[in-house]
């Protein structure tokens, strides 16, 4: 789901990241007025649960591959303003870093995955949980489904950018300039997975997380999350300052470290995410056979369309594909990305703590 750099056209990048910039505007407001709470460590700790999460690639249909993001927890835990922070701070890292989703495409992917994704599993979430006592089994159920809606809402708005493209950006030939696919396949395609194991993976990340906090710190859904009954109390006995807000989030950081160290599996899923072919993919026979596969049975074009080629050169990823070229295992490398990854979270919540105390002041 991560959009590579030269699948969409210069004016459809401008266009998402003049969307995607109203809700990261009003998410820095609502978290001047949190972040010197526990809300920073919080945001940090979501934000690198979704990087983590998001290297885990699971089988998908027709040789595929995909994975979950997060979005349901983070919205729960968060609230779909500060959850909209917390994938945008994941996928700014993914992009610059790793180069997994494109600079140009950034607005895009951030569009989909934290903006529609908070924002839809945050209502869904808030439709179905409904006045429900917090250590409510309807809960975890109303997270599960929350992230398994939003994942596909996401997945569809990026089938969707994909599909535009060979309509309104081609040559005079006919030939797409950026993403080859129309609507019809791109829809079809990128749902495939969605609707099946990646949504399921999401749902399933959604509700475990959501159960284990009912049961671990209940407060944490009442304080932050969307929904919460307005008449019931909120948990205070474990809300710490600013000093000690890193402290509360240490159990969090203890899973995390092990979820980290587990991040080698991702590599297991075999296949190509749909749309996020390398250039060589396009004049590779085998890849173009899967590429095929996935995309009911048509054909790419021969060779790389010439605006995707332009623009997939823009930036060159210091650590592409989570794969160091200083080190010859993949696992290691893998899992140093993921300890790297994981480190900028922190420091973005650091930052951004201190810069809310900074205008505070």
């Amino acid at each position: 789901m991560h959009i590579p750099d030269g699948y969409l056209s210069p004016s459809t990048c401008v266009a998402c990241y003049a969307g995607a910039a109203p809700f990261w505007y009003v998410a820095l407001k609502r978290a001047q007025r949190t972040l010197h709470s526990r809300m920073a460590p919080l945001l940090s700790v979501c934000s690198a649960f979704c990087f983590l999460i998001m290297m885990f690639n699971v089988p998908l249909p027709y040789g595929t591959s995909g994975h979950a993001v997060g979005m349901g927890v983070t919205a729960v835990v968060l609230g779909p303003w500060i959850s909209i922070l917390a994938i945008s701070v994941a996928l700014l890292i993914q992009a610059l870093l790793f180069g997994d989703g494109g600079v140009t495409t950034l607005g895009a992917n951030c569009l989909n995955m934290a903006v529609a994704g908070s924002l839809v599993a945050s209502l869904v979430y808030t439709l179905l949980s409904g006045r429900a006592p917090l250590s409510a089994r309807r809960r975890a159920v109303a997270a599960a489904i929350a992230g398994y809606v939003a994942i596909n809402a996401a997945a569809l708005l990026a089938a969707l950018e994909f599909g535009m493209q060979p309509l309104l950006f081609h040559t005079a030939a006919g030939v797409p300039l950026y993403a080859p696919y129309p609507p019809g396949i791109a829809v079809s395609a990128m749902l495939a997975g969605h609707l099946t194991l990646a949504g399921l993976a999401e749902a399933a990340i959604a509700g475990g997380v959501i159960a284990w906090l009912q049961h671990s710190d209940i407060g944490l859904l009442a304080a932050h999350g969307a929904g919460a009954p307005a008449a019931q109390p909120v948990v205070r006995d474990s809300t710490p300052s600013s000093r000690d807000g890193w402290r509360f989030t240490r159990p969090f950081w203890i899973r995390l470290a092990g979820l980290m160290i587990a991040t080698p599996l991702g590599l297991l899923a075999a296949g190509t995410a749909w749309g996020e072919w390398a250039l060589d993919d396009f004049k590779n026979p085998a890849a173009r056979e899967a590429i095929a596969a996935a995309s009911r049975h048509i054909a790419p074009p021969a060779a790389p369309p010439s605006g995707l080629e332009h623009l997939a050169k823009i930036w060159a990823a210091p650590l592409p594909d989570y794969a160091p070229a200083f080190l010859k295992s993949a696992q290691l490398g893998y899992l140093l990305c993921a300890m790297i990854g994981v480190g900028i979270a922190i420091a973005a919540g650091l930052l951004l703590q201190a810069l809310s105390k900074k205008i505070k002041s």
